[in-house]
């Protein structure tokens, strides 16, 4: 696994990911129609043209693998990250964040993920992540209003 800087074409990588159906329940707060690439291409251009945003393609064994990025929410630094389907359980998730955190070393961190998001919980929960707080929000992938925690490395 290797984190290397976003090439235009991984894009196209990026959008296929989304079209998953359990990535996207998985997920939980995705694009309204994950199909609509107008939408996407709007979306992955208001990321890649903020310079507060740091994005890194994941890439493993030569395919993109998924995404990770860092950007400021409510000032507050804020890990995501995507994994397709195929990569899951293989621990290609876990290597992303250890290189993503060894290259941004500021803290506090953030991170939100859906409460059921077992696999993301144990990747974060491992690196340090704690639970300080609890939301909950409307999740377009599964049309109801959806738990997540509130993790943060210190």
């Amino acid at each position: 696994m290797q984190l290397r800087p976003i090439q235009p074409e991984d894009l196209d990588q990026f959008f296929e990911h989304q079209q998953d159906p359990e990535a996207n329940l998985m997920a939980a707060f995705t694009a309204r129609n994950p199909a609509d690439r107008g939408v996407f291409d709007h979306h992955w251009n208001l990321i890649l043209n903020d310079p507060s945003v740091i994005v890194r393609t994941i890439e493993h064994e030569g395919e993109v693998a998924g995404s990770i990025l860092l950007f400021k929410n409510e000032e507050v630094p804020e890990i995501s990250f995507w994994t397709a389907r195929r990569f899951w359980g293989k621990g290609i998730t876990t290597s992303a964040v250890d290189a993503f955190l060894a290259e941004y070393t500021a803290r506090p961190l953030r991170a939100r993920v859906p409460q059921d998001n077992i696999g993301s919980i144990k990747v974060l929960e491992r690196r340090g992540f704690k639970v300080i707080d609890e939301d909950s929000d409307f999740s377009n992938a599964r049309a109801a209003v959806v738990k997540e925690f509130i993790m943060e490395l210190v």
